[in-house]
């Protein structure tokens, strides 16, 4: 399952980064990729830096298990072949719905946040249903390769992924949109949900930090 995991960690670098990037490029002479201010927050750091301990947990994981099989936590509860599945199932989801909501983004699509910068609110197609769908996807691929090699280091990846989202999305993007869009993206945020439909809400009056879910 390492070889399997470590494959499918490959090819999701290759197309939510690469290849997006390049469709990017294509269209609109810059790659999208924005960067980090260097007067980021403490708490916008934090985020970063979470952001890429997943990815290289997610690395780490399947390479040292093709070291040291042992390392696998699957046995007791599960059989590996039903992970394997499971995991094939939920990171082939994962993949195309992270390609699917970053390419509804359009011409919009960044990776990190240019305060300066004004880029048009996009709300349809997957965002109809959650604010943040990339996010989402991201979550459930992390989830896909967890089981396809479920070891410490790909729940700890998960775990920060999580985290460094949360952080992303509360500190960073939510207080950048409402300033760039205003009562345009509160009403928006007050009818869909952050990650999953429902939940998430941003209340009216209240701010991003402080909103549930």
């Amino acid at each position: 399952m390492a070889q399997i995991a470590l494959t499918a960690w490959l090819l999701y670098v290759a197309v939510a980064f690469g290849y997006r990037s390049y469709v990017q490029y294509r269209r609109t002479r810059h790659s999208g990729f924005v960067g980090f201010s260097r007067t980021r927050s403490v708490v916008e750091k934090l985020a970063g830096a979470l952001f890429t301990a997943a990815l290289l947990l997610g690395l780490l994981s399947p390479l040292l298990g093709l070291l040291n099989p042992s390392l696998a936590l699957a046995g007791a509860l599960w059989r590996e072949a039903s992970l394997e599945r499971a995991g094939l199932v939920l990171f082939g989801a994962g993949l195309i719905a992270t390609l699917r909501a970053q390419l509804a983004m359009g011409d919009s699509w960044r990776i990190g946040v240019d305060a300066g910068e004004r880029t048009t609110l996009v709300t349809d197609g997957p965002f109809r249903l959650v604010r943040n769908p990339i996010f989402s996807a991201m979550l459930l691929t992390s989830v896909g390769l967890a089981c396809l090699y479920p070891s410490p280091l790909a729940l700890a990846g998960f775990v920060c992924l999580l985290l460094g989202l949360e952080l992303q999305v509360r500190v960073v993007e939510e207080p950048y949109l409402l300033k760039t869009h205003g009562s345009t993206y509160r009403a928006y945020a007050a009818r869909t949900g952050r990650f999953v439909p429902r939940l998430g809400y941003l209340r009216e009056g209240r701010s991003a930090e402080a909103s549930p879910g």
